[in-house]
């Protein structure tokens, strides 16, 4: 049961957070602030954002839950980011750096023409929309049973409606510098908050439950059994999936690549990726940690044995009861604003998106700074409130929450992985093969995630294996459509700069 000590640590925590991102926001000034941070943040605190930005409250609420009803795998998808990430570093960063280009939206737009840049950009406002959505439900589900344990009684879409609001106060203020430095003391905390809960638990039951879970085969890591296409724990799907999905997520993805073009130079930013793949493993590693601990401490006893509506709601409901009063109420601000940081990044990434790859194709005219800034803040707040429908909606959704959001966000990265590459590799393709070899992309992906999800229940393909299933459809559709055309270079033009 939480006590008032617990819910005025909550309430001042969320306000001195606030405070602290619009107090290191500063002034505003224009585009290039508001969406860059005028490119002069330290590597380490962007790596820090960036493994906030990814993981956050999904991490904290979903993580454990793979461990408590599993075992701890999913270590295996970390070693894939890692991965991943050194390709990005070394393949795709320079060319931001090197002014080919500033996000692969842009690259697309010089590639192929403002068409395909639209629909790229739009593809992916739609895809980090419904995605974000669930970020908002993480959110969610340990304040209502911070509220539960209060005696408060209320229900998701009302937590829903108050977090986006709060969100997007500071963002629409703050841009992406505030939300950067938010994200830094928030990640901090929350791991913090995720290891003291270890240590809780092994001083309260002895440490036994390293040892129950041992012989329980718990700590099984690799996995070389079970089919490498449709078992997302498999080894080969973890790696080798995870470490395409890591290119998509951090090479195409504006989320992340906003953050590493904030940094103040190409070797900084190629630091803050690679480190933050160490981050996300070491991340991992605490919260399925945490699952372990929690399966000991609850006797082995399933969520629903224990009254769980949902079984994310495990790490909040021991938050709630078995930490010491203030502990408690700290861990769960520490959730909350490490959840409202990462809605706020993905609100920056949205109006960055809306402005340069959508808003500025569709005028005859070049968009002004000031005009760009006041459109950028307008999309802040008209993507906050939509985070609500896509939140309510998934609210229902009984699987685990953390494989739920990569799933939507694997059906477009394939897509726009496949079409970065595509443009770069085939020489003869127009803006007319890469827009059908895209769709076709998000179409075969949208395809396997309805079925598995709302049709049949069961899982053809891991969604590891969504980006690269979208980045082989690209090649096919458009390299065929491409055979129709004579081989000329491709053009090499410089990339617009947000200014």
């Amino acid at each position: 049961m939480l006590h008032t000590v617990d819910l005025v640590v909550i309430v001042a925590y969320l306000a001195a957070t606030a405070w602290l991102g619009l107090r290191l926001a500063g002034r505003q000034k224009g585009l290039r602030d508001y969406f860059l941070g005028s490119r002069n943040l330290p590597w380490w605190a962007v790596c820090l954002s960036v493994v906030a930005t990814e993981t956050s409250a999904l991490t904290v609420v979903g993580t454990p839950v793979m461990s408590f009803v599993g075992n701890i795998s999913f270590l295996q998808v970390a070693l894939g980011y890692l991965l991943g990430r050194v390709v990005v570093a070394f393949l795709m960063l320079p060319r931001y750096y090197d002014g080919e280009m500033v996000t692969a939206y842009a690259y697309l737009g010089k590639r192929f023409g403002p068409s395909t840049q639209t629909t790229a950009g739009v593809t992916f406002l739609i895809t980090r929309l419904l995605a974000d959505g669930v970020r908002v439900l993480a959110a969610a589900i340990p304040l209502k049973l911070i509220l539960d344990g209060l005696g408060i009684t209320t229900n998701y879409f009302t937590i829903i409606v108050v977090l986006a609001v709060v969100t997007i106060v500071y963002t629409f203020i703050g841009g992406i510098r505030a939300v950067v430095w938010v994200d830094v003391a928030q990640m901090l905390l929350y791991v913090l908050g995720g290891i003291l809960a270890i240590v809780v638990i092994s001083v309260q039951t002895g440490g036994g439950w390293l040892t129950e879970a041992a012989d329980a085969g718990k700590l099984q890591m690799f996995v070389f059994s079970g089919d490498p296409i449709s078992d997302p724990s498999s080894f080969v799907a973890s790696l080798l999936g995870g470490a395409v999905f890591a290119m998509a997520s951090h090479g195409a993805d504006q989320l992340v690549v906003q953050r590493l073009l904030a940094c103040r130079s190409k070797v900084e930013a190629q630091k803050a990726l690679i480190w933050s793949g160490v981050v996300v493993f070491f991340q991992f590693a605490v919260f399925l940690a945490v699952g372990l601990a929690l399966w000991g401490y609850y006797d082995q006893m399933t969520p629903d044995q224990l009254g769980l509506t949902r079984d994310d709601e495990i790490f909040p409901k021991f938050i709630v009861e078995g930490l010491p009063v203030g502990v408690s109420g700290l861990l769960l601000a520490a959730i909350l604003a490490a959840a409202m940081s990462t809605l706020s990044s993905s609100l920056s990434a949205l109006s960055s998106s809306t402005v340069t790859d959508v808003y500025a194709k569709l005028r005859r005219t070049p968009v002004t700074d000031a005009e760009g800034l006041r459109v950028g803040r307008w999309a802040t707040i008209g993507w906050g409130l939509a985070f609500i429908a896509p939140a309510v909606f998934f609210q229902s959704d009984e699987g685990n929450i953390v494989v739920l959001a990569l799933g939507i966000a694997g059906i477009t990265y394939g897509g726009l992985l496949g079409a970065f590459v595509f443009g770069i590799v085939d020489k003869r393709a127009t803006a007319l093969d890469a827009n059908v070899a895209f769709v076709a992309a998000v179409g075969v992906n949208l395809y396997f995630f309805v079925m598995e999800k709302y049709v049949t229940g069961e899982v053809w393909v891991a969604w590891q294996w969504y980006p690269l299933l979208g980045v082989i459809t690209t090649f096919v559709v458009g390299g065929l459509l491409s055979l129709r055309h004579p081989a000329r270079p491709a053009p090499v033009e410089a990339a617009e700069e947000v200014r």
